[in-house]
């Protein structure tokens, strides 16, 4: 039976391995080689050589230690050929203090060009050991394929020495190799039969010096073809389907990876070519691409070429030239294309010299690592010239690439890069230096060739094979100079172009020639010839920091030797990787900021990848409307032409479908008015029950419901209204009567919106018509914004799923609490961990690890954030930094280090208002939670969740500043409202002032005790119920705004049954007079305040704020003038306010009350009295009486008499851009724009008026104000108007002397 078992165990298992064959590919590969294997850059003894490197080896001194323990040293293995290697391991000597705690790992084919081996894309060292004989083991993902390795020690025990003890992993590579000299190609014909009808795969590695060069290239009819090449050390991939509605107008799609490929190293390529789309892929990072409409990229001939093209292409329209490189490993669906060749088979052409193996490089180039990099070589001595040649590749705008100083005399020789260009100066004491500049963008991380040379009285450069020179008078004998510095200078030297601001070179050097004598920098490096600091030597380190591009939403990425940035301007974003957006998220929350009524863009995904969106945002009193309009707002006729069914109109929205569905998805409710005209047209079902109309939604689904209805019911409102025109019919429109008639229909199903066709094909008969009008998209309420939870022990917690956010994460909040401290975000990983907490009662602190350490961000206020008041708290951390801003405290920032960890790896549950340890949880609200753009639905949470509540009230704590004018903040379960009851202004948030125009005899009369008498059954405590039986008022505030040019003119009067009032008068000068009486026994107190003439047409504001006998007034805004009366400190028995023109008062007053006031007043309020807003937009039983002709404004100060700048309008997308000011007219076609125009024309004219009027002024100068009283017919606009310019040259002498 045991036999039995163990036969079905193995046949399991030999089974289990024909299905999912294992990986082998972990032998050990050094412990087998011979001591010659291993080689280093020094040794302590010869038992601390390297042949005693070899893992758990204790022969000898137990592992290899160089003679210096310094970071040029280096232990290297060969393997003896290519093989595949997926793991390495060291450990330090044995039975010592000596270990390496940092390394970096370093391979080669041939033993030179040696190339790094990258963790990630920025991290290049390994983790070592932390002691002598335990065994540090790295896996290799990728595996990588070499000879030869080399092990660079960063960092080793600092109780010791270095010493290692290595081994390597793997197995055996197999590969074949072709080789193309820039003149050869191969060219593959294969069978229809062996074409894959859904895809092509072609997989390939190779590996050049070049530049540039086409790898592949396969083409058909109609200039159909698809090409690899290589251009600029770019891979490009060219694809043209012959579809015309591929983005370019050659119906090209092209797709770039990878940067610096000529760098004889192996690069991997990996394509997939389908019907409609392509998948591509280099090295580590791919592009995908789809075709829109029937696009075919396998519609080809049966032949693909590689190489180069044989004959130069049928459809070839670009310029290019053959590869010149090694392949390796070239499949195409499946078929070793170099096996075939190989063998001469029929199906391979083979063009030109093509070898099958690789030869290696020679070349060995210089890495110059820090702006402290540099290398002295020694001249030619006896020469009577200067020749140095070399090539170099950086990404650095500047740095110092030569200096040298002649033998003989000082006479000094300097070559710079400056804003990527080469500068060649030479200079002596005493003489002007002599300055030549060659080249122009040389920073852009291409080989670029230089040759300078010196001889007799000519000076000369060439860069890239175009020449410069210049012609020099210095005196003395010119020869070779003793030592040439590259790239920098020795600290010590005092040399020319050192210790200057320039900093030292940093990039790559090779092929350095001195005099006519080559540069071996193998010499250099085993210090038999000259002398360096900080380099790398037979590698150049240089790497694309843009590569993959970690700038975000379109940002620019820019780069030098150690860094990158991101130009965001004109993307809508900002910081450091254009990852965070510059607008609001919807327009309630520009609303809550105390927006007004405007043009805003909104970003519903914020750091998401949709751009922000310019929409209308509506504020009303009571909702906020979002409005997206589309190209057909105009009304659209209908009507069939030779019998033919006319086609339905399509509908493109200002902004993209994708952001319709995020500013839809974030809304509480969304609708969309359709007005529908027909005459002898239906709209439902024709004769034979097919629908006659219909329309089109986002998803491209046809609907034939209309508005009120359910889907699919195909009735109109009045259908299910029951009041249709005819009750045989479910819409108006349905009984095809020879009249227009219409249906105005609402949709209101967000997931059919918005509306993107309407079709009506009914106006096929005679006289039959048709016609609508498609409103804009209208969207109310952010269903994030005010979504928030309330945590009420400090033991619960939400959780949602792990957050993903590797290499850019945000977090934003609001946050309200009274507790000191307590965790608001919490996600955690093996050993990363991202973290915001209120630590204090005064401090936010962000926190993460993401494998470079413990990373802090705190920002610090000088007021406690318990206050039970919402706070704003986002955080953001990037590759580049990380940034904490609460509220509008200066934000924080901390950098990351320049080759550290960049990719954040959590893999718990996020955890919302405490920690995964039930610790220092919070107590209080968090509301509008927002991951990287994405909304938290904590409600939804909160309601399955114990010690967590839906919701959270208290918002007017907050928000309640934003009600102005004596509005009252009203909470609602989703924000505030303002109560404008008590308020002389309306709109939103009590700012739209109430205006009105007075013609001549006309006046508004409010009646304290009517008011009081239906507000005392409302509110007990209102003004008008202290009126009423006689009680005193001991101070008040009255406010108005005025303009006029009359005088006298009577502003405000407040009477009492006592013979007490108060009146606001401009006296015949002009000026401003305030009366009070509040003794009738006494004379009254009259206040002039100054002799400025106010009846100048122009806007004032005044307020009186009374408190017992002391009277505090304000003109436009100045500083208060205070005065004491002496008729009293009560006003006792109010009886009424009066504007205008009244009836019975003392003489001052009653003198300006004939004339009336004919102008405009706004903001008129006593106590909480709004009599301009009782009388134009009354709300209750009216306690006001209008008499004679009182017009309401929209504003008194549209016309002249505003003194308030005009805003900026039409601001474009920028990094400066305030995503809280509106875009007055940011569409130009908007009807704004027209009204800009005419505005400008008026202006014009009222200049002209103005000269005309002043030419006359001394004519015009003794008239009085009566002669310019228009005929009663006339408006008092009309009026004001008219007087405004006269008003203006009698005033001029007394506006110049009072300015």
């Amino acid at each position: 039976i045991l036999y039995f078992h163990m036969l079905i165990l193995i046949s399991l298992l030999f089974v289990l391995n024909l299905l999912f064959p294992l990986n082998h590919c972990d032998v050990p590969l050094a412990s087998t080689l011979p001591r010659e294997s291993f080689s280093c850059s020094s040794q302590l003894s010869r038992s601390h050589g390297p042949g005693f490197a070899s893992l758990n080896r204790r022969d000898g001194a137990g592992g290899w230690s160089p003679l210096v323990s310094d970071k040029y040293q280096w232990l290297q293995v060969d393997l003896g050929e290519r093989m595949e290697v997926t793991a390495v391991a060291t450990q330090g000597g044995y039975g010592s203090s000596d270990w390496v705690t940092s390394y970096v790992l370093m391979f080669s084919d041939s033993g030179r060009n040696w190339k790094q081996y990258r963790r990630e894309e920025s991290i290049s060292g390994f983790p070592g050991n932390t002691n002598a004989d335990s065994v540090m083991h790295y896996q290799l993902q990728p595996p990588l394929e070499a000879r030869f390795l080399r092990f660079l020690p960063l960092a080793w025990s600092p109780k010791g020495r270095i010493g290692m003890r290595i081994e390597v992993y793997g197995c055996t590579y197999r590969s074949e190799m072709v080789n193309f000299d820039g003149k050869s190609s191969l060219l593959y014909t294969f069978n229809r039969k062996s074409v894959s009808p859904a895809k092509d795969v072609i997989s390939l590695k190779f590996k050049t010096r070049k530049t540039d060069g086409i790898l592949l290239h396969r083409e058909g009819q109609n200039s159909k073809h698809v090409t690899l090449q290589l251009v600029r050390g770019k891979l490009i991939l060219l694809l043209n389907s012959g579809c015309a509605n591929l983005p370019s107008p050659d119906a090209h799609a092209t797709l770039t990876l990878g940067s610096l490929l000529d760098d004889e190293h192996w690069h991997s390529v990996l394509i997939e070519l389908g019907n409609t789309h392509v998948h591509f892929t280099l090295d580590r990072h791919s592009q995908h691409f789809q075709a829109e409409g029937k696009c075919d990229y396998l519609d080809l001939d049966y032949k693909i070429s590689f190489g180069g093209i044989p004959g130069h292409g049928k459809s070839v329209a670009f310029p290019q030239k053959d590869f010149h490189g090694c392949f390796e490993n070239l499949y195409y669906n499946g078929v070793d294309i170099i096996d075939l060749s190989k063998k001469h088979t029929t199906q391979i052409l083979v063009t030109g010299n093509v070898s099958f193996s690789c030869s290696h490089p020679q070349i060995v180039p210089v890495t110059f690592l820090s702006s402290r990099s540099y290398l002295a070589l020694p001249g030619t001595i006896g020469e009577d010239k200067v020749s140095v040649t070399f090539q170099f590749r950086t990404w650095n705008r500047a740095g110092l690439l030569l200096t040298t100083q002649f033998q003989h005399g000082p006479v000094a020789l300097v070559l710079v890069l400056n804003d990527g260009k080469l500068r060649l100066s030479l200079s002596q004491p005493g003489h002007p230096a002599r300055d030549i500049t060659a080249g122009a963008g040389l920073s852009d991380g291409q080989w670029h060739s230089v040759s300078l040379s010196l001889k007799g009285n000519h000076l000369n450069v060439m860069v890239d094979g175009e020449a410069a020179s210049v012609a020099h008078s210095l005196h003395g004998q010119i020869d070779s100079g003793e030592t040439y510095y590259l790239g920098g200078c020795p600290d010590s030297s005092s040399g020319p172009g050192c210790g200057g601001p320039l900093a030292g070179f940093q990039g790559c050097l090779r092929l350095i020639s001195i005099g006519d004598q080559a540069v071996d920098p193998i010499m250099v490096q085993q210090g038999s010839l000259g002398t360096f600091r900080d380099l790398q030597i037979d590698t150049c380190g240089l790497t694309d920091r843009c590569l993959p591009s970690y700038c975000e939403h379109g940002g620019e990425c820019s780069q030098s030797w150690d860094t990158f940035s991101c130009d965001c301007m004109h993307t809508g974003y900002t910081g450091a990787t254009c990852h965070s957006s510059l607008f609001e998220q919807s327009c309630d929350a520009h609303r809550h900021r105390g927006n007004s009524s405007g043009f805003y863009y909104i970003d519903s995904d914020g750091s998401g990848p949709l751009g922000p969106a310019l929409v209308y945002c509506n504020m009303t009193e009571d909702t906020t409307w979002t409005l997206v309009q589309h190209n057909g707002s105009q009304l659209a006729k209908v009507k069939s032409l030779n019998r033919e069914s006319p086609q339905p109109v399509f509908f493109k929205y200002t902004v993209s479908l994708d952001q319709l569905q995020a500013i839809m998805d974030g809304a509480d409710d969304c609708r969309q008015e359709l007005v529908l005209r027909c005459k002898k047209s239906r709209l439902s079902a024709g004769p034979d029950g097919t629908p006659v109309s219909w329309w089109v939604g986002r998803t491209n689904e046809t609907h034939t419901y209309w508005g009120g209805s359910l889907p699919g019911a195909q009735k109109c409102a009045c259908g299910l209204q029951g009041n249709c025109l005819d009750s045989q019919y479910h819409c108006n429109c349905d009984a095809a009567r020879n009249e227009w008639t219409s249906d105005t229909v609402v949709l209101s199903h967000k997931e059919h919106l918005p509306v993107t066709q309407v079709a009506m094909r009914d106006t096929g008969r005679p006289h039959s018509e048709a016609a609508y009008t498609l409103g804009p998209l209208l969207c109310s309420g952010d269903n994030s914004f005010w979504n928030s939870a309330s945590f009420s022990t400090d033991t619960s917690y939400l959780h949602f799923p792990t957050f993903r956010g590797e290499l850019s994460a945000d977090v934003s909040f609001f946050f309200k609490t009274t507790a000191p401290s307590g965790v608001f975000v919490e996600n955690l990983g093996i050993t990363d961990f991202i973290r915001l907490e209120l630590r204090t009662p005064a401090e936010v602190t962000f926190s993460f690890d993401v494998g470079n350490g413990r990373c802090e961000v705190t920002v610090r206020s000088p007021t406690p954030f318990n206050d039970n008041q919402w706070h704003h708290v986002r955080a953001e951390r990037n590759v580049k930094e990380a940034t904490l801003q609460v509220d509008q405290l200066p934000s924080k920032t901390q950098a990351a280090p320049a080759d550290g960890h960049a990719r954040l790896q959590l893999n718990s549950q996020l955890f919302v208002g405490g920690t995964a340890t039930r610790q220092r949880g919070f107590l209080g609200c968090i509301r509008s939670l927002r991951l990287n753009g994405l909304a938290l639905d904590l409600e939804e949470r909160a309601t399955m969740t114990p010690g967590v509540d839906p919701g959270c009230p208290g918002h007017c704590s907050s928000y309640g500043h934003l009600c102005h004018n004596g509005g009252r903040c009203r909470e609602r379960p989703r924000g505030i409202a303002c109560d404008c009851a008590f308020s002389a202004y309306d709109g939103p948030f009590c700012e739209s002032e109430i205006s009105a125009y007075f013609g001549i005899g006309s006046s508004v009369i409010y009646d304290f005790q009517e008011h009081s008498n239906y507000t005392t059954s409302k509110n007990s405590s209102s003004f008008a119920t202290l009126l009423h039986g006689g009680l005193t008022l001991a101070g008040e505030m009255a406010t108005l705004s005025f303009r006029t040019t009359g005088t006298p003119s009577l502003l405000l009067y407040v009477s009492s049954f006592y013979e007490e009032y108060l009146s606001v008068i401009l006296t015949p000068n002009g000026s401003l007079q305030i009366r009070y009486k509040l003794d009738r026994h006494q004379e009254p107190d009259v206040f002039n305040f100054g002799f400025k003439n106010f009846a100048d047409g122009w806007l004032h504001q005044v307020t009186i704020h009374r408190e017992a006998a002391v009277v505090s007034v304000e003109v436009n805004q100045n500083a208060r003038r205070q005065v004491v009366l002496s008729s009293g400190t009560e006003f006792n028995a109010v009886k009424s306010l009066m504007l205008g023109t009244i009836l019975g008062a003392d003489p001052d007053t009653l003198r300006a009350s004939l004339r009336g006031f004919t102008g405009c007043l706004s903001a008129v309020r006593f106590g909480p009295a709004a009599p301009l807003k009782a009388a134009l937009r009354p709300s209750g039983p009216v306690a006001v009486t209008v008499r004679g002709h009182v017009a309401a404004a929209s504003q008194c100060a549209e016309s002249k008499g505003t003194r308030a700048p005009a805003r900026e309008a039409n601001r474009p997308i920028s990094s400066g851009t305030d995503g809280g000011e509106a875009l007055v007219s940011a569409d130009r076609r908007d009807p704004a724009v027209i009204g800009g125009v005419i505005a400008v024309v008026v202006f014009v004219l009222l200049c002209l008026t103005t000269v005309a009027a002043r030419i006359y002024q001394q004519r015009w100068l003794y008239k009085k104000n009566e002669s310019t009283v228009p005929p009663a017919g006339d408006s008092a606009e009309t009026a004001l108007k008219s007087e405004v310019n006269m008003q203006s040259s009698v005033s001029e002498s007394q506006r110049e002397y009072f300015f």
